[in-house]
């Protein structure tokens, strides 16, 4: 009898060892490092967020395996899109982006749509801020306004690529004003944040990170958040201004307003283990006080979606995108 009671527990260890194997083996992770795709060049907005989420999931040790940041920022973000959408079933990459996902295959043939990938996760929304230069003589949206259509043709407007997110605001700005500007692109928006310091454009519309250095420095002037509100942030950047203290361009006269997501993609044909890995990752990365001060210190709109509220959001704002993108004449002929 004792020897049959050993024989059940013995049996019993096994079943139960087996059982735990097997959950394991549910339980996917990556076996190699992890390359992170972002479609601009360095020192932007995209760049600056993988870079950060990057160094937090180092710090906390939230992978087995490290992340690589890579650039692949041709053909205005176009070249990070076709390849990560070429990377079917590897789930061993990841794609940083932002409403470029929409835009570029709107104003191209690019044979692309977000639909081709694996979404993981909305982490924030980012802002646009018309910046001056600190030197400027325009000191309200008004002033500046006029200015512009007393030179008519003659400002210089920078921004991220052409026809992207920067060109698309300031087309909606010149509709809606009557003025003109030339534009003028850049691999990103760290360049034309240098370029409005060294006086070479008269203004851009960068994000808040792409910008907050040379704010806090003097060397910049926000003259209004493209918003439907005001940034909630309270804590003072530069001697005088908060984020909250940055009117709305609709409080200055001139409504136009567009947000920008930051969302995380896998390429498709992944499994939902493979899918669940990532999204559980940046459920961890968000829940970081150095993930807060991130938001806080680049003025980011805090919002976390995964699942069917991700896909929603995406499709309706697709649809948004396809509307702006219409109204400022940049729709491809398909």
């Amino acid at each position: 009898m004792q020897q049959q009671h050993k024989t059940w527990k013995t049996l019993a260890i096994a079943v139960g060892a087996n059982a735990l194997m097997s959950a394991g083996a549910l339980a996917w992770e990556p076996t190699k490092p992890v390359e992170l795709v972002v479609p601009f060049s360095a020192g932007g907005a995209s760049d600056q967020m993988a870079r950060s989420i990057q160094g937090i999931i180092a710090k906390h040790k939230l992978m087995s395996q490290p992340i690589i940041v890579v650039n692949k920022a041709g053909a205005s973000g176009a070249e990070g899109l076709m390849d990560t959408k070429a990377s079917q079933g590897n789930p061993h990459k990841l794609l940083v982006t932002s409403s470029a996902l929409y835009t570029v295959p709107m104003v191209s043939q690019l044979p692309f749509s977000w639909r081709d990938l694996t979404p993981v996760a909305l982490v924030a929304q980012d802002e646009f801020v018309l910046w001056t230069n600190a030197a400027s003589p325009s000191k309200t949206v008004t002033e500046f306004i006029n200015a512009a259509k007393a030179n008519a043709g003659k400002v210089k407007m920078g921004g991220t690529s052409s026809k992207r997110e920067d060109q698309i605001i300031t087309t909606l700005v010149q509709k809606k004003t009557g003025t003109k500007f030339i534009y003028v692109p850049y691999k990103g928006g760290g360049e034309a944040a240098t370029q409005l310091s060294g006086q070479h454009i008269d203004a851009n519309v960068n994000n808040p990170s792409e910008s907050v250095s040379q704010w806090r420095a003097g060397e910049h002037r926000a003259l209004c958040v493209f918003a439907p509100e005001r940034m909630s942030y309270t804590v003072k950047v530069t001697q005088q201004q908060s984020w909250h203290d940055v009117p709305t361009c609709k409080e200055q006269g001139l409504d136009v307003q567009y947000q920008m997501l930051r969302v995380f993609m896998m390429p498709g044909g992944v499994t939902p283990d493979q899918q669940k890995y990532y999204v559980d990752l940046m459920q961890k990365v968000v829940a970081t006080p150095e993930w807060k001060e991130y938001l806080e210190k680049n003025a980011l709109k805090n919002d976390f979606l995964v699942g069917k509220p991700l896909t929603d959001f995406l499709t309706k704002d697709e649809n948004s995108h396809r509307d702006i993108v219409r109204e400022a004449g940049f729709s491809a002929a398909r």
